[in-house]
This record gives structure tokens, C-alpha cells and sequence, in this order.
């Protein structure tokens, strides 16, 4: 059985890498029992993903839900990856499973290279918040994530408690190096020791300042672009297709004309002149007149 709460870079790069391949390949239409049998082929025997992917099959088989395979190994898939799929494959759910795919392969990039906690739980917040998953099931996923200690878990708790009542801003900024400096330069001397951990930097700390009062989707993209903190994928726009069949659309159009004739007719206003042949023009030299088949030959 999985125990290990903490799992190493090699095992991230191959989640990103069945999110990446999963997600592609259902959008090719095929079965995802079998996107899962040619998937654990693909990846490295040396992890765990493999074993973590016939799992998934067998659950995939007995429920038709991925999610449910992820949720009896929480040692190896993390809660809030659980959460993801499970709201993409809940019945009346309009999250789009290929864009929950899509937020976890770039969730497990970000943990194969140097991820920190502020940046991890402001990405989780920002999936939340953009996709409408529920604060309080998504908190409460995202605070039994193993990248969090008992601190970060009681601050992300007190968070979900105080969401619309608090802005979200101030509580990063009140969490960060940057307040800490600030009450320094306010006071002259030396702040006393803060009573609460500081969970963000200097940097997050002036981001949030300035963000204050504002939409908190202002917010991470500032972070994103000064920060490097891994942006959330959002739904493409889709694209509107025609109501009608142009065949369809084509056959209406005729009737339509055949519409106003009946009621040009019966208003006494129908002229047939506009459906005569125009006769070619004698008077334009330029004008060439195709010879008559019907001409007797000419005797010299």
C-alpha cells in the first residue's frame, strides 16, 4: 500500500504526464479503460503511477468514475486532485472534465519543479474560485493537502470560515513579510515578534496591499506575472455553430421568396418583366451575338 505522504519529482513528471496524455486522448473519443491500459504502458515501471492506474481501471469498471479509484489511494493522488475530478464527473456538474484534467497536469508540473505553499494554495484558491467548486468542500480538500502543516491547515480553515466577511487580499497581506515591515517603518523601532506565522513573503505581501478592496481574480494574475506562480486554465469559448443545416437553411430561403411572390399576387402588385431574359443590346457593336445553327450555308 501507498504510505508516503510526500512523493518525489519523478512521480510528479509522470502525473503531469497521464493528466497531459488522459486528457488528449479523451478528447479523440476513445474508451478511457483503455486510455488507462496504454497509459500505464507508457509511463515509468519505477513509479508508482502504474500500479496507482490499474486501480483507476478497476474502479473505472465497477463505477465509471475515475474519481472514486483516486479517493482509495489518498496516499499517492492528493485531496484536492480527488476533489477536481470528482466535481468534473459529478451528473448535473458543468466543470468540464478536460479542463479539471487540465488544472491538475499544470498543479503536478508545478510540484516537480520548486513549489511552495503560498504558491500552492493561492493556484488551488484561484481553481476554486474561477470554476465555482465550492468553497467549502474545495478548503477543505485543499487544507488535507500533505504540502501544508498544522499552521497552514488551521489558517486555511479560519480562511473558508471567513470568506465574504473578510477580503481575501488583507488576509495574505496580514500573513506577510511586507505588514511586518510596514509596522516598522510606521512605528521606528523595532516591531515585537508577530503573534501569528507569516505564510507569505515581502513580495506577495506588497502584491496583496496593492490589491486590496478589488476583484481577487486581480490578484492572481498579478502574482502570476510578477511571481511566476502557475496561472489556471479556463474554458475556451465555444464556438457557435449554425442552428440550421445549410441544406435546410437553403430550402427556407427558397420558400421564403416563393412567399413574396403569392403576396405580391394577390396585392396586384406581382410584375413577371422582373423574370424575363434581358435581350442582347443590337446597338453595341462589342456585343457578339452567337452564330444561329439553324443558318442555311450562303452560295457565292
Amino acid at each position: 500500500m501507498m504510505t508516503d505522504t510526500h512523493l518525489n519529482r519523478e512521480e510528479y513528471v509522470e502525473q503531469a504526464y497521464f493528466f497531459h496524455v488522459y486528457r488528449e486522448r479523451l478528447e479523440q473519443n476513445l474508451p478511457s479503460q483503455e486510455i488507462l491500459v496504454t497509459i500505464g504502458e507508457e509511463v515509468l515501471a519505477t513509479t508508482r503511477l502504474p500500479i496507482a492506474l490499474d486501480v483507476l481501471r478497476g474502479e473505472m469498471l465497477l463505477t465509471g468514475r475515475i474519481s472514486d479509484g483516486m479517493s482509495r489511494l489518498p496516499h499517492y493522488f492528493r485531496p484536492f486532485q480527488t476533489f477536481v475530478l470528482s466535481q468534473a464527473e459529478e451528473d448535473r456538474s458543468r466543470f468540464d472534465q478536460k479542463i479539471a484534467l487540465l488544472m491538475l497536469e499544470r498543479e503536478a508540473e508545478y510540484l516537480s519543479g520548486s513549489a511552495t505553499p503560498a504558491g500552492l494554495f493561492i493556484y488551488q484558491f484561484e481553481c476554486i474560485a474561477r470554476n465555482r467548486l465550492g468553497y467549502d468542500a474545495g478548503l477543505t480538500a485543499v487544507a488535507d493537502d500533505p504540502m501544508y502543516d498544522a499552521d497552514w491547515r488551521d489558517w486555511i480553515h479560519q480562511t473558508r470560515l471567513s470568506l465574504g466577511t473578510r477580503d481575501f487580499a488583507e488576509r495574505i497581506y496580514y500573513r506577510s513579510e511586507y505588514f511586518i515591515q510596514q509596522r516598522r517603518r510606521q512605528t521606528g523601532r523595532p516591531a515585537p515578534e508577530p503573534a501569528h506565522r507569516c505564510f507569505f513573503g515581502e513580495q506577495e505581501g506588497r502584491i496583496a496591499w496593492a490589491n486590496r478592496g478589488k476583484d481577487p481574480l486581480f490578484l492572481f494574475a498579478a502574482l502570476q506575472r510578477q511571481l511566476g506562480y502557475p496561472s489556471v486554465p479556463r474554458a475556451r469559448a465555444t464556438r457557435r455553430t449554425p442552428t440550421l443545416h445549410p441544406a435546410l437553411e437553403q430550402r427556407l430561403q427558397r420558400l421564403e421568396k416563393r412567399l413574396q411572390i403569392l403576396e405580391s399576387d394577390v396585392k396586384g402588385e406581382f410584375d413577371l418583366s422582373d423574370f424575363y431574359a434581358q435581350p442582347p443590346d443590337f446597338s453595341n457593336p462589342d456585343n457578339d451575338i452567337p452564330p444561329s445553327t439553324n443558318r442555311s450555308p450562303t452560295v457565292e
